[in-house]
């Protein structure tokens, strides 16, 4: 074996530390994309379409690079119920770039991400919070519950989502598609209810520390806006038996998604200046300020699909205003992120012997 001087780099450092929930920018730049759609912004939809490919393909290859180098720091994610629900992200992302290259008619490409996302999404499903509950155990695990287990609901209405979207694309399997996505649709709504109540719990009896509350708890009106978008995507297929039974009832449910998630935002704004203002905790780059921007994104998509299919302007015209506010987050937030990039990548340790 060769010895000698190992140089620990920026670079390196970075790849080890990388988060598990990265992919959250990539979540939240696809939806940012649909919402631009949604708005006629065509060529600005596009431009968010490429630089959402992008991040994906390379936080998919820093994540192998990360598997290979520093297997011990994943294991340690996934052991860490503060961190192991993070993993949901790349389901989530994989998912809202499909319903996205739906869009652009880019139908093959979109089937294979939906089996790519619906099959990480049951593997994780299952994996995931036996990693959180069984390496911790249940009360230190509910110790450390916060917004980021909402990412749970985001993976599954996501697959939902893109399920709904793409049915109508396909020549067969539009049948098996249907039932995906109302089956994806039902068991995230009973996902959230149960994250609810542990969170909820975590905070009454715990009282987390100001540092601790990040903009992950914004995914708890994420989650409640994907629900609704899932199901406005389900209520418009057409011809599919299921809906004859279920339809009805995703549709009212989905009303009542969006009014809690609209009563969330008060409650959540609060958070941010009692942990910034109240707290003197430093406003600054970090990767859960992207599930503030996904939130909006998806709140603003969500209220303009409940606003146009059920025929409620005033739906109509907050989703055209959180839209905005969507776009303005999302690009102090990718600035934000560029900065802390450059200054983390210049930073390299002097070599050890």
């Amino acid at each position: 074996m060769q010895t000698g001087s190992v140089t620990t780099t920026g670079s390196d450092g970075m790849v080890r530390n990388l988060d598990p929930g990265y992919f959250s920018m990539v979540m939240a730049t696809g939806i940012v994309s649909v919402a631009a759609h949604l708005q006629g912004w065509t060529m600005l939809s596009s431009i968010l379409l490429w630089i959402a490919c992008a991040g994906y393909a390379i936080l998919v290859a820093l994540n192998l690079v990360r598997l290979s180098r520093h297997s011990d720091a994943v294991v340690a994610d996934l052991a860490g119920a503060g961190r192991t629900f993070g993993f949901f992200t790349f389901v989530a992302a994989t998912a809202v770039i499909g319903t996205r290259l739906v869009i652009a008619d880019e139908i093959g490409a979109a089937a294979v991400l939906l089996g790519l996302a619906g099959a990480a999404w049951l593997v994780l499903g299952y994996v995931l919070p036996a990693c959180a509950f069984g390496s911790r155990g249940g009360g230190r695990a509910l110790r450390e519950a916060d917004g980021s287990w909402f990412i749970w609901t985001v993976a599954t209405q996501s697959v939902a989502v893109l399920s709904a979207t793409l049915a109508p694309h396909v020549d067969s399997g539009r049948a098996q598609l249907a039932l995906l996505a109302v089956a994806c649709w039902a068991v995230g709504a009973f996902l959230y209810l149960a994250t609810a109540v542990l969170v909820a719990a975590r905070i009454l009896l715990y009282r987390p520390d100001p540092r601790e509350v990040s903009g992950a708890y914004w995914v708890a009106m994420g989650a409640t806006a994907i629900t609704v978008v899932a199901g406005m995507s389900i209520d418009g297929m057409h011809h599919v038996p299921i809906l004859e039974v279920t339809g009805g009832a995703i549709a009212a449910l989905s009303v009542l998604f969006w009014a809690f998630g609209t009563w969330l935002i008060p409650p959540l704004m609060f958070l941010g200046y009692w942990r910034h203002r109240r707290s003197r905790v430093p406003l600054r780059y970090e990767v859960s300020l992207w599930a503030i921007v996904f939130p909006l994104g998806m709140y603003g998509v969500a209220s303009r699909e409940l606003g146009l299919v059920h025929d409620l302007p005033i739906l109509d015209a907050i989703g055209h205003v959180e839209i905005w506010v969507a776009l303005a987050a999302w690009s102090v937030t990718f600035i934000g992120m560029l900065a802390a990039w450059g200054r983390a990548l210049a930073s390299r340790p002097s070599p050890t012997r």
